[in-house]
């Protein structure tokens, strides 16, 4: 557990939270929208700090990131939690874990012990060019992942002179007080960007689209590098007017961006749903090419 390093304190022991773009205000007791931060005594805390619940060596392009440290190998990390709530997540046993109670679990003692100084070694002993800050998401567990990314480039690689790389998978819902202070060790993001509606937004993952596009646009003009990931749901995401309009903002910020269209399995919430059929890809893919995007790859097929 640790006293989060971004929030407001409000009367009456209320808090802001400045971390994502929710900014929950969250009373005494209480915890924010993504199940991992409380306000005790009038302070926020993470209450997963130091609390990995998933820790694995994977490919870079399994993130997926194809244009960086390509054929490298990434050390995975995650804690439970996360600020949205998408109805066919893929992870949803350690994303909604910390706010399920129908899950049954004791979010202060799910996870192992896996300080920053211990992922670190771990990435270094396996041979991991980076660190990926994954599987739910990252801006919910914050200040472990800041922390880890400092000591990360503070750490060469063995018989190189770079050091360790920090990436991310992400919502993108992060605050701008967020971006500015993981942007220096930041490497590499990819963004899911879930669609481009509005109102789908709010009703199938609870947020909005408008920051998602905000900050990939800043995170750009960062230079931070970036590649995008989009999952086609039928039936919620795979009108050719959405796609459409999602390729073209890309192709408006740089054609040179990846655009990942990711195949839907049955999953969490929407299990009635059928996979996306491998048509709608090649449609998804075809619209992608004709905004000018020059990278556009198919995944989870």
């Amino acid at each position: 557990m640790k006293e989060c390093y971004l929030y407001k304190k409000l009367a009456n022991k209320k808090v802001q939270c400045q971390t994502c773009n929710h900014r929950c205000t969250i009373a005494e007791g209480k915890r924010g929208i993504c199940g991992v931060r409380e306000n005790r005594k009038g302070k926020l805390y993470l209450l997963v700090y130091g609390k990995a619940i998933a820790v694995n060596i994977d490919p870079i392009e399994k993130k997926p990131f194809y244009h960086f440290l390509p054929g490298s190998y990434s050390l995975s990390i995650a804690t439970v939690g996360c600020n949205f709530r998408c109805l066919w997540c893929q992870n949803w046993d350690i994303s909604q874990a910390a706010k399920d109670p129908k899950l049954g679990h004791k979010l202060e003692i799910l996870g192992d012990d896996w300080p920053p100084e211990k992922i670190v070694r771990e990435a270094l002993k396996t041979d991991c060019k980076s660190i990926a800050y994954t599987y739910t998401e990252p801006t919910i567990f914050f200040e472990y992942a800041l922390d880890t990314m400092k000591l990360a480039h503070k750490t060469r690689l063995p018989k190189r002179q770079e050091s360790l790389k920090n990436c991310w998978v992400s919502n993108g819902y992060f605050t701008k007080e967020t971006l500015e202070k993981i942007a220096p060790y930041l490497d590499a993001i990819n963004i899911d960007l879930k669609g481009f509606s509005e109102k789908n937004y709010q009703k199938y993952s609870g947020g909005k689209l408008k920051p998602v596009l905000e900050n990939i646009k800043a995170v750009h003009k960062k230079k931070i590098h970036l590649e995008i990931t989009t999952m086609i749901v039928p039936t919620v995401n795979d009108p050719e007017s959405q796609l459409k309009k999602a390729a073209q903002f890309i192709a408006s910020i740089d054609k040179n961006i990846p655009w990942h269209i990711s195949r839907f399995f049955p999953a969490y919430k929407m299990t009635d749903l059928p996979p996306t059929p491998l048509e709608t890809l090649q449609k998804a893919k075809l619209i992608g090419k004709k905004a000018g995007l020059k990278n556009v790859y198919l995944g989870n097929m």
